[in-house]
């Protein structure tokens, strides 16, 4: 079926974190921005929300973004949550589940299709794999409340290839250009919808020498994970001021009016 009104909730993973483009809302592009534009082209009337905002954690996305999405009535709504709160020094996981599940009951209940995602293997980062479980156990509960509420589940989790680090941004906590749009391409595999996506050309994969390798991991650690372990320490977020990047209905920034009809 075709989507007309199609509704974008989260946090820096759907807002477009490590995609970026100066002339959009908020300076990034991101995946949902690719999904949106290839379901525009052929839908006369459509429309395509984006709630999302950089540093939401579970709760922060559902009290700001659920009552207003609700309220444009989609018939495709995506919602990918709650990786800020498993990052953090301690989560109540099955507290997290229930109120995601509740939420998901709500959206479901519009009838419209809901897509939702299990969170990604860190099993192949140093950084991040002493979370694994964490990841692990999240995603079971996603299935079941997926499983509930007849939601449809783009399986992050198995997609291998994002093992390659040339698909994530330099900061190594989002996904770059590439991921983004591979995420697309999968969104769009999984919805059955027809697209000319294609995955975007890698660089050459280079395998650093020792002491380079210190140098960079020195300067991700002073750039990316010594400030974001300070907004954690004084409770600050990198979406503090920002607002939603399309909180009504517009035409998807790559797509004219001309192409559509």
């Amino acid at each position: 079926m075709p989507y007309r009104r199609f509704v974008a909730l989260g946090d820096s993973f759907t807002e477009g974190l490590g995609d970026p483009d100066p002339a959009r809302p908020n300076g990034v592009r991101g995946w949902a921005d690719r999904v949106a534009e290839v379901l525009a082209r052929d839908t006369p009337d459509f429309g395509y929300a984006n709630f999302a905002i950089r540093g939401r954690k579970l709760r922060g996305v559902l009290d700001e973004q659920l009552e207003p999405a609700l309220a444009l009535e989609p018939d495709l709504v995506t919602i990918y949550i709650g990786a800020n709160d498993i990052l953090r020094p301690s989560v109540d996981l099955d507290t997290l589940a229930e109120q995601y599940d509740a939420a998901l009951a709500r959206l479901a209940a519009t009838g419209a299709r809901l897509l939702v995602w299990t969170a990604f293997d860190p099993g192949g980062s140093a950084t991040y794999k002493l979370l694994r479980g964490r990841f692990a156990l999240y995603n079971e509960l996603v299935r079941e409340s997926a499983d509930r509420h007849g939601a449809t589940i783009v399986d992050f989790w198995r997609l291998r290839e994002y093992r390659d680090w040339r698909l994530w941004d330099e900061d190594r906590m989002h996904m770059g250009p590439a991921g983004h749009q591979r995420m697309a391409i999968e969104v769009l595999d999984t919805l059955d919808v027809d697209h000319d996506l294609r995955p975007l050309t890698l660089p050459d994969l280079v395998t650093p020498g020792r002491v380079e390798s210190l140098r960079t991991h020195a300067d991700w650690l002073r750039t990316t994970a010594a400030p974001w372990v300070h907004r954690r320490v004084t409770g600050r977020s990198s979406g503090d001021g920002l607002a939603p990047r399309y909180p009504s209905y517009v035409l998807p920034d790559g797509v004219s009016r001309a192409t559509r009809s």
